[in-house]
């Protein structure tokens, strides 16, 4: 199944709740920290929604 890695790259100190929230539902809680997540459309929202705090490459 394919899937999505995701990490933080930039801090979220500065950043709206949302964006704060959305990273919370990530799993990602610090930068450099990596979590792999299903590649589905609720997972892709989330990284559109953090993209500029976050790097993402397609798994296998």
């Amino acid at each position: 199944m394919a899937g999505l890695r995701v990490t933080q790259i930039k801090s979220k100190v500065s950043e709206k709740q949302n964006q704060r929230d959305t990273l919370r539902s990530l799993g990602l809680r610090r930068i450099g920290q990596t979590v792999e997540r299903p590649d589905d459309a609720q997972n892709r929202g989330y990284v559109r929604t953090v993209a500029h705090l976050v790097r993402v490459e397609e798994i296998d």
